[in-house]
């Protein structure tokens, strides 16, 4: 696991290998990763927006920006927790993603980013 704490804004991700899945006639790998995000500050504070960059190491980067976290922007008073699980295919066994969230601070309506960890994203197969 991998934590990282920006402006009170405490972040762990987690990983897990999936297994392998054929798309498009091509093999894949496929990973989940479990987040946790947790208001470790005084504030009154929404998660907006998420932008992801994925790196696989057979292909160019991806970078993947959107709205809220699988589909909801949660409010997180001081002290409360959001987490959620998601996931992404890769074409090689190995891989990383990292990135930010875009937060807004509801007591005073300042944005500000909020740093995703890079986590590594490997088959435990491949590791050897």
């Amino acid at each position: 696991m991998v934590t990282k704490i920006t402006r009170g804004i405490k972040i762990s991700v987690d990983t897990h290998f999936k297994g392998t899945y054929y798309k498009e006639n091509k093999l894949h790998y496929a990973f989940e990763y479990l987040i946790s995000i947790e208001n470790q500050s005084s504030e009154l504070v929404q998660l907006n927006s998420r932008h992801w960059v994925i790196l696989d190491s057979l292909n160019d980067d991806e970078i993947v920006k959107g709205e809220g976290v699988i589909g909801k922007k949660p409010v997180l008073k001081p002290g409360d927790i959001h987490n959620y699980t998601s996931g992404c295919l890769l074409t090689s066994p190995y891989g990383a993603m990292y990135g930010y969230y875009r937060m807004i601070n509801l007591n005073s309506a300042k944005k500000f980013n909020v740093i995703i960890p890079t986590f590594k994203l490997s088959a435990p197969f491949a590791l050897n």
